[in-house]
């Protein structure tokens, strides 16, 4: 068994762990929260032999270490529960709102590597351009804009003052450009940066000063030795920016009404419906275990240097 395989092996078996930690965490925290949700989904007057017997029909008059046994034990059967406000298998309720957060998260994921690489390119091969300073400039702006505050911005611009695109809900490929220039603006930042800095460095290297000595053209140079590897960082990047997008489309798809998980979460958490809150935040971490998981294995695979520092933790 090679270093790398030691310790794609080593990062699986924590991120298991990882996952029955953030479950643990998120159970306990919605136990927390006050109030009952049998009162927030029935009625204030309910007597309390109509409100033990709900409690007792979705399992809630029992102990939270218990709940969540049981709950972990049904998962693992490939059963997410029931929606306490409307009955709904959760599973049902994820595949049904699952299409249309991938729509917007990936989108914004493919759109994002589509322009800001090929910026960041120019930006860093062209050190202290007018356009190398422009995109600095623009990009610092853009990271620190909240996606709340863009959201709404975007809205007030383009649907409110000119009536180009519609407000909210999904009505074609128009409601799109909204929620996905939302999500993909303050993203896009991060990575023109990232591949701006990885050129800087990359020209600074001996093979590159050799190349150019040579007389290679700046175009072959640019292609052959600068992007190659300034693209190591920014493949791995490129999965790591996925719990970002996912964690943003929350707040993306409530401002946009968009129908996807996000908003159903939101709405879960509004009406501490358990099962549900628990589902969508089980898919999540998930999602986001998996992603930067791939992410810091293909650091040891593209990167000589790291695999090699691999061999000496796992040694």
């Amino acid at each position: 068994m090679n270093d790398l395989t030691a310790y794609a092996i080593r990062r699986i078996f924590q991120s298991v762990f990882i996952v029955l930690a953030v479950t643990i965490l998120l159970f306990a925290i919605m136990h927390m929260m006050p109030g009952d949700p049998i009162q927030l989904i029935d009625s204030p007057r309910l007597d309390e032999a109509t409100t033990a017997k709900l409690r007792a029909r979705w399992g809630l008059d029992k102990p939270p270490v218990v709940q969540y046994l049981y709950w972990l034990l049904n998962v693992l059967k490939g059963d997410l529960g029931r929606s306490i406000t409307n009955g709904q298998s959760v599973s049902v309720l994820l595949a049904a709102r699952l299409p249309a957060t991938l729509h917007i998260t990936l989108t914004a994921l493919l759109l994002q590597y589509l322009v800001a690489v090929p910026l960041g390119l120019m930006a860093g091969y062209h050190q202290g351009s007018v356009f190398d300073r422009l995109a600095v400039s623009v990009t610092s702006v853009l990271r620190a804009i909240p996606y709340f505050w863009l959201g709404i911005l975007l809205i007030i611009v383009f649907a409110v003052s000119f009536r180009l695109l519609p407000v909210s809900g999904y009505r074609g490929f128009q409601s799109l450009i909204l929620p996905v220039l939302t999500l993909t603006l303050p993203a896009l930042a991060d990575t023109l940066r990232l591949t701006r800095s990885e050129v800087l460095e990359v020209l600074r290297e001996k093979h590159v000063t050799t190349a150019v000595a040579k007389g290679l053209r700046p175009q072959m140079v640019l292609l052959r030795h600068v992007l190659r590897n300034a693209l190591v960082p920014v493949t791995v990047m490129f999965f790591l920016s996925v719990p970002w997008l996912i964690g943003g489309s929350v707040i993306v798809e409530t401002i946009f009404a968009w129908p996807g998980t996000g908003r159903l979460l939101w709405k879960a958490i509004s009406a501490q419906d358990y099962p549900v809150v628990q589902g969508i935040i089980l898919l999540i971490t998930l999602l986001t275990v998996i992603s930067t998981t791939i992410g810091d294995i293909l650091t040891g695979l593209l990167d000589p240097r790291i695999r090699a520092e691999l061999g000496g933790r796992v040694a």
